[in-house]
Formats: C-alpha cells, sequence, structure tokens
C-alpha cells in the first residue's frame, strides 16, 4: 500500500514542470501590452478579459434581397393586369408581416433608384372596383358632352335663327368697335386739350375721329340705353335694328348697308345744294357796292350755266365773304338752315356755332392733308371719305377724278382766312354744284 501511494506521488509530481510551464505560458499571452513582462501574476486571481459578443452577420445575401424585391413587382403587376376588386386584393393580403417587412427592407436600400420606387408604389396602389370605374367614365361622358354643347351653342342657334344671330353678332361686333374708336377719341381729345397747339397738333385721321366721334356718341346713345333696360331691353332691340339708319352708326351696319346708308344722307345732303344756290342769289343785289361784285356776278353765273369757276376766281373774292350778307352772322336764318342740312349736321339751336366748328375742323384737315405730302398720298377709302366730306359723291369715281376735285379745293381752303369761313361753307355749291357725279345722284336715282 505504501509502495503503491509513493509510485503515485512520484508520478503527480513527476508531471507538474509541464502544467507549470503551460500556466506561465498562458499568463504571459494574457498580460497586456507595456506590462513588466517578468513580474509574476496570479493566474487564479487575475481579472480574466471581457469577451464581446460577435455581432451577428447578415446571412441574407443582396442577392436574395433583389429576388425577393421583383418577386413583389411581379406580384404588383399580375394583380394590376387582372383588374381584382379592392375588395379581393385586400382579402388575399397574407396576415404576417413578412412581406411588408421586406418591401421596406428593399425600399430602405440605398442602391434603389427613385423611378423605381415610384412605380413600385403604384403597382402597389388599391385599384378600383368596376362599378366606380363605370360610374367614373360615365360622369367623364357626361361632362364631355355638356362642355361640348355649350361651346357650341352658338352655332346650334346659329342653324336654328340665322336672322337672328346676324343680328346679335352684328350687334357685338358694333359695341366692341364703338367703344375702341371712343377710347381713341378720348386719347385723342386729351391731345388736343394738352397740346399748346390745340387741334392743329392732330393728324388727319385724328381730326376725322375727333369730329365725327361726338356726333355718333349722340346718336347711338338712345340704342345703348334702351337695350341695356331689364325688360324693355327685349322689345327696343328688335326696333333699334328695325331702323339702323335712325338708331344705329356705321359701327353697326352691314357692308350692304355701309354702301347704301352714306348713299342716301349723300343725295339728302345734294338737294339742299339748289336752295344753298338761291341764297346767294338773292343776296347778289345788296352787296352791289363791293368792288368784287361784278366778278362774284361771273362767278354764279358760271354756276347757272353749267361750269364751274376756277379757284383763282374764287380765292380772288373771298372778301366778299368777310362782311355784309354774306358773313356768318349777317346771313339769313333760312340760309343757315339749309347750309346746315348740306354739310350733314344735326339740327340744333346753335346752328351757327355747329358750322363755324365744322368749317375750321374740315380746313385744319386740309392743312393736315398738305403736311403730309398732299392728296395724291391718301389711299382710296381716305379719298372717298374726303370727298363725301366736302359735298362729293365718290360713288363710280376713280382715284384720279378723285384727286383732281380734291386738289382744287385744298388749293381754296389753305389760302382763305378765318374771316372767311364762309367762303369755305360754300365751296361744295362753288366747286360740287355742276359735277356730272352729283347731278346722277340727284335726278337719277331712286330713293333706297
Amino acid at each position: 500500500m505504501a509502495l503503491a501511494l509513493r509510485v503515485a506521488c512520484r508520478g503527480h509530481w513527476s508531471r507538474w514542470p509541464q502544467e507549470r510551464r503551460r500556466l506561465v505560458r498562458l499568463c504571459s499571452t494574457s498580460r497586456p501590452p507595456g506590462s513588466d513582462s517578468g513580474q509574476k501574476s496570479n493566474y487564479s486571481t487575475q481579472e480574466q478579459p471581457k469577451m464581446t459578443a460577435p455581432k451577428p452577420m447578415d446571412t441574407t445575401p443582396p442577392q436574395i434581397k433583389r429576388n425577393v424585391a421583383a418577386e413583389i413587382t411581379s406580384v404588383g403587376k399580375v394583380i394590376y393586369e387582372a383588374g381584382w376588386d379592392e375588395k379581393k386584393a385586400k382579402g388575399t393580403q397574407p396576415k404576417t408581416g413578412t412581406t411588408s417587412d421586406t418591401s421596406t427592407r428593399v425600399e430602405s436600400t440605398p442602391g434603389d433608384d427613385s423611378p423605381d420606387r415610384n412605380n413600385k408604389d403604384k403597382d402597389r396602389e388599391p385599384q378600383k372596383s368596376k362599378r366606380e370605374q363605370m360610374r367614373d367614365d360615365m360622369q367623364d361622358y357626361i361632362f364631355a358632352r355638356y362642355f361640348n354643347y355649350v361651346k357650341n351653342y352658338d352655332k346650334v342657334l346659329e342653324k336654328n335663327f340665322p336672322k337672328a344671330m346676324q343680328l346679335y353678332r352684328a350687334f357685338f361686333d358694333g359695341v366692341k368697335d364703338f367703344f375702341a374708336d371712343m377710347k381713341r377719341f378720348l386719347k385723342v381729345a386729351r391731345i388736343a386739350n394738352d397740346s399748346p397747339q390745340g387741334i392743329r397738333a392732330l393728324n388727319r385721321q385724328e381730326l376725322e375721329l375727333y369730329m365725327q366721334m361726338p356726333r355718333d356718341m349722340m346718336k347711338v346713345a338712345p340704342a345703348l340705353i334702351g337695350c341695356s333696360l331689364p325688360m324693355v331691353g327685349y322689345a327696343f332691340f328688335p326696333l333699334v335694328f328695325y331702323y339702323p339708319r335712325t338708331f344705329l352708326t356705321a359701327h353697326f351696319w352691314t357692308p350692304e348697308q355701309r354702301i347704301e346708308f352714306p348713299s342716301y344722307f349723300m343725295k339728302r345732303r345734294l338737294q339742299c345744294n339748289k336752295s344753298v344756290l338761291r341764297c346767294l342769289q338773292a343776296k347778289l343785289k345788296s352787296v352791289a357796292g363791293h368792288h368784287k361784285h361784278a366778278e362774284f356776278e361771273c362767278i354764279l353765273g358760271q354756276l347757272g350755266s353749267g361750269t364751274h369757276p376756277t379757284p383763282e376766281a374764287l380765292i380772288a373774292v373771298k372778301d366778299i365773304f368777310a362782311e355784309g350778307p354774306y358773313s356768318l352772322l349777317g346771313m339769313s336764318r333760312r340760309h343757315v338752315k339749309c347750309l346746315v342740312k348740306m354739310h350733314g349736321l344735326p339740327n340744333s339751336l346753335f346752328k351757327r356755332h355747329r358750322l363755324h366748328e365744322h368749317a375750321f375742323l374740315v380746313h385744319y384737315m386740309d392743312l393736315a392733308i398738305t403736311r403730309e405730302g398732299g392728296v395724291h398720298n391718301l389711299s382710296l377709302p381716305a379719298l372717298r371719305y374726303s370727298c363725301y366730306l366736302r359735298g362729293l359723291n365718290p360713288d363710280n369715281l376713280n382715284a384720279e377724278q378723285m384727286i383732281e376735285w380734291l386738289r382744287n379745293w385744298v388749293k381754296v381752303s389753305t389760302l382763305i382766312q378765318g374771316e372767311h369761313i364762309t367762303l369755305f361753307l360754300h365751296l361744295p355749291i362753288l366747286l360740287g354744284y355742276n359735277h356730272p357725279n352729283n347731278w346722277k345722284t340727284i335726278y337719277c336715282k331712286k330713293d333706297s
């Protein structure tokens, strides 16, 4: 027994150096850097280093994520193309949140592009049911047809009521043109009032508008006021268009009326020429003592024989109109009334003032024509209006005939002074009484 114990202890102590060397090696490896390598430490009392748990690695490779995203996209595309109802789509959604979690991880992947995400969002949107889609289509169809009907309603009215729509278009376009000219007139009037030269600073077109627009405003005012009244307008509107020559201006006339009505007014004006000539002949004896009496008597004789005096002859007798019975204040009331009708002026209480204003406006137009280069620079519509304004019917006249007549007028107009205003007022008689076109207008045409 003792021998056995001794053998066992000897075997144990024989292995001690090996164990000791092993423990020393382990302690040296676990010692922190910078510590004394020769210092001995007890392994049993030394604090063991804390071992941090290894980070869990993402076992899902990127390829698996891309496959999941492609699978979700393909499923959404199939649902969109199949046109499932919203209820069926909700019933087929899985109860677990694996799909939503996976899609969330796929959306948060930094490598995804924004267009792909938008397409995926559109694919995941719930689709409308067939009943809702049919309702939306029906609403779109009804509103589209209604808007097309309202948009083309004027064509429907024009087809069913052509005459009424023609009057409506004429009135609407006339109001638009009338207010456009009224704005221009206000601008021209402001220029004439602010300029030191007054109306002499205006050109020919502005002077024509400045003279004509106040008359048109007074003429069309009752029609515009009557048509704007709540209940009276329905009865007044047809009445206005039944008498367009009386209540409306050229802004509201049709193209045929713009040719017909000026001829009618011109004929009424030319019918007063004979009365004015008789007034001149009646006062001839009153100026027997004037030094230009014989020359003026010769001029009246030429008018009675069917010819016209030259511009030089008229300028030579201009002093006879400065005073006496041929002056503006010396003329009789009948003479003044005939002059007002001959120039187409509105009949008012202040007839002499109307004649004075009209004469000076036309005189300034003649000066403006001279400044702008002469009569030959006028366009054909301007030539026709200039002849019409000065007492010559421009119908059936060519441009050369109108230019020749206007040159004689402008030659006399630009050489007379303010005291010879009545000579200017009688120029339609002295230069156009025996014109063939005026005679045809008076005696060879029927009333329109």
